[in-house]
């Protein structure tokens, strides 16, 4: 296929255009705006960061260059070894930092039992399903603390029910977004956006009470099982103003029917990234 050169370049998104006033961004948004805004306004992301978490507690890690990365080490053995996150300017990475502040529990979990697979099983071209699962977990996993209702409407893929039947039990649910690439395709928001939903069960709703029972509930085991459910993020009720017409659901495209036997099968599909639900 020839290249068009002629074709308008597409935009890039950067620090700038995040909108913090969206819904999904709302534990985000203390201290992200700020500190968006000075790397915005010429200050360097790595400082920005560094500068925001001098108290060790808050944030086990601190931010160096990505040029800092020795040639050959693993990133998450280097984190694991040295408790430095080599960092990249740009959205992608600005998300990741600061998901190592709103949860570091979780976020040195996660390192942790990607040091042990490496140590396990090495580098390989292949990860194997635990790594897959790990990676997918930090990238694009959402929490979700629902009614029995909700989820078995979710994980069954019930769109009609989860979304219009049982609209109004969502008042009862709590959905936080973590996976920092998820966060950073909805600067962009576009409708086959998915996350991958594990579901959290905590008496509180703060961001500390779930960090802490997500840092001890996960396992490697229980991720190679792929625990998840998957939610098409802008169906989420208050959160788009698109969905409070129910026809939004019936876009098939996005909200789509289970598909039978697929695990008896063996199919695999790649995730990492992935926009439209399964």
């Amino acid at each position: 296929m020839t290249r068009d050169t002629n074709a308008p370049a597409l935009s890039v998104p950067t620090l700038g255009d995040i909108d913090w006033a969206a819904p999904w961004l709302n534990p985000w948004r203390v201290p992200g705006q700020a500190l968006a805004q000075q790397i915005v306004a010429g200050s360097t992301q790595t400082e920005v960061l560094n500068a925001a978490v001098q108290t060790p507690h808050t944030c086990p890690v601190r931010f160096i260059p990505q040029a800092d990365l020795p040639a050959g080490v693993a990133y998450e053995q280097h984190i694991f070894d040295t408790h430095c996150v080599p960092t990249r300017d740009g959205l992608h990475d600005f998300f990741n930092a600061l998901c190592w502040m709103h949860f570091p529990a979780t976020k040195k979990r996660l390192n942790q039992l990607q040091a042990e697979q490496i140590a396990r099983l090495g580098i390989n071209p292949v990860r194997g399903p635990a790594r897959d699962a790990l990676t997918v977990f930090d990238e694009n996993a959402a929490f979700l603390q629902a009614p029995d209702a909700l989820w078995d409407a979710l994980a069954a893929k019930d769109w009609q029910r989860l979304f219009v039947t049982l609209r109004p039990l969502w008042q009862e649910a709590t959905l936080v977004l973590f996976g920092h690439a998820l966060l950073e395709k909805l600067v962009n928001p576009r409708k086959p956006i998915t996350a991958h939903v594990y579901r959290a069960r905590v008496a509180s709703n703060s961001i500390a009470s779930l960090d802490a029972w997500m840092a001890a509930d996960l396992s490697a085991d229980k991720l190679a099982t792929k625990p998840f459910a998957h939610l098409p993020v802008l169906g989420v009720p208050g959160w788009w103003a698109g969905n409070e017409n129910p026809e939004f659901y019936a876009d098939a495209s996005v909200f789509r029917a289970p598909r039978m036997g697929r695990e008896a099968l063996g199919v695999r599909r790649e995730v990492y990234g992935i926009e439209t639900s399964i």
